[in-house]
């Protein structure tokens, strides 16, 4: 049985309650270092934010309040330098840079967490972090949208087919279809402005969960740090992680909307649909086989999608059993929330490049188009509208009219006029200008529809929605 090592002097940072030091194990699953390192600048500004209200204030005087802020700026600089030293013996971001500050200026250092915990600290540095998160987030899928939108109004006429059960349905257009994509971002954009702004209020100043009897200013401390307001309840500040399950719930839908598009690439890409060409710049080769081009950005798109799902599903599972406010377990908020944020930014920037990179075979998705009896809904429609019948009696005639062509191996629009009248007497010479899988794409002109002159309206418009939404 392996011997457990026996630190030899209590931890520091909790004062004269523990005289033992923990050991080698609990100091180990205790510390946060590796994981909250990633806080680092967002830990200076609430500090920084901190001691600049202290010192108007006058809880800490203007004297140690420079050299708090003069070494603030320092180890900032040593961030952003990549020289800073972190050490896992300080447990966390917070001991780190107050250690280091300590170094620097010596006994002031010690002045700087008058009046808060290391709870409302860590709520307000990762509250700061998801902010960020969610500016980037935005920023990513207005880029999206916009390869998208340029996409689309290149192919606002290109004819492909559209399909239900992925089975053709009817023909539309591929500037249509890509437009689809830009109202699922418009909405995940949507969503990420509003948890935005439901993450605007302040933790900083409640305290380990109560407040504090110093006359601290609150909202100071929150304008300096760009919240709107201070959180209103000092136990709901320091507990509440809502706005990670927000980030977290925007970041699953906004990778249920990417893999639904990366699942489309993969299946166009591929010999049996080869209605697009991705480029070298996101395919692979294949070891053995020098014909292939796989797919593999867009695979791994769809693939990565089930990590932030599980980061969601593993933060509800944390927060939903905890009585308020802090408990250690809260420590587990912030890998599921970096490693998504990783995901995204990375999901969404390969997306975005082969988006602006496909290129579409307009002569091969205008035969895949005119394939599987595509225009039978337009015989239907254009027999209720020229022949003044309901349209259960006319989907009858053009299922007739597909058996026939079937039984003919032709297209619906390769029937004679004859063979077309054996079906329904009624039947006159203009039901041929429906046939066509460009005349029925133009018919569809209704509004939201795939008729080329919608979708042009619809690409102005969705341009116009995306610059407000993204300002």
């Amino acid at each position: 049985m392996p011997t457990r090592k026996k630190p030899s002097a209590a931890n520091p940072l909790w004062g004269a309650r523990f005289a033992a030091a923990p050991d080698a194990v609990m100091a180990r699953i205790n510390a946060s270092i590796e994981v909250d390192r990633r806080m680092a600048l967002e830990d200076i500004a609430g500090s920084r934010a901190h001691c600049t209200m202290l010192m108007r204030r006058r809880i800490v005087s203007r004297a140690d309040g420079r050299r708090i802020l003069a070494g603030l700026d320092r180890i900032e600089r040593e961030l952003r330098a990549g020289r800073f030293c972190f050490s896992a013996a300080l447990e966390d971001i917070h001991m780190n840079v107050e250690a280091r500050l300590a170094a620097l200026i010596g006994k002031p250092a010690g002045r700087l967490h008058t009046a808060r915990s290391r709870n409302d600290q860590v709520a307000t540095d990762f509250k700061l972090w998801v902010r960020g998160a969610l500016d980037r987030l935005m920023a990513d899928l207005a880029a999206l949208a916009r390869a998208l939108l340029d996409q689309a109004g290149r192919h606002a006429a290109t004819v492909m087919p559209g399909f239900t059960h992925l089975q053709l349905a009817q023909p539309v257009t591929f500037g249509h279809h890509l437009l689809a994509y830009v109202e699922m971002l418009l909405r995940d954009l949507d969503r990420a402005r509003a948890a935005r702004a439901r993450s605007d209020e302040s933790p900083l100043g409640a305290g380990a969960l109560a407040g504090t009897s110093f006359p601290i200013d609150r909202r100071a401390t929150a304008r300096a740090l760009g919240f709107a307001r201070p959180a209103a309840n000092s136990l709901d500040a320091v507990s509440d992680r809502d706005f990670a399950l927000d980030y977290l719930a925007t970041a699953a839908i906004v990778m249920v909307h990417l893999s639904r598009l990366a699942e489309e690439l993969v299946l166009w890409v591929t010999p049996q649909f080869g209605l697009v060409r991705l480029s070298d710049a996101y395919t692979t080769g294949s070891s053995m086989m020098p014909q292939k081009r796989n797919p593999d950005a867009a695979e791994l798109v769809r693939g990565k999608a089930g990590r932030v799902f599980g980061g969601l599903l593993g933060l509800l599972t944390v927060l939903k059993g905890l009585p308020l406010t802090y408990s250690k377990d809260m420590q587990e908020d912030k890998p599921p929330v970096f490693d998504a944020a990783d995901t995204l930014d990375l999901a969404l920037a390969a997306m975005t490049g082969m988006v602006r990179d496909l290129k579409a075979d307009a002569r091969r998705m205008r035969a895949a188009a005119g394939q599987g009896f595509a225009t039978a809904t337009d015989l239907a429609d254009w027999a209720v509208q020229a022949l003044n019948i309901p349209f259960r009696e006319a989907h009858h005639i053009a299922g007739r009219a597909v058996a026939a062509a079937e039984r003919k191996g032709v297209d619906l629009a390769q029937l004679s006029l004859a063979e077309l009248r054996a079906i329904d007497r009624r039947i006159d010479a203009r039901v041929f200008a429906r046939l066509t899988v460009e005349r029925a794409v133009a018919s569809r002109d209704s509004e939201g529809g795939t008729a080329p002159v919608r979708v042009r309206t619809a690409v102005r418009e969705a341009r116009r929605r995306l610059k407000a939404l993204a300002s």
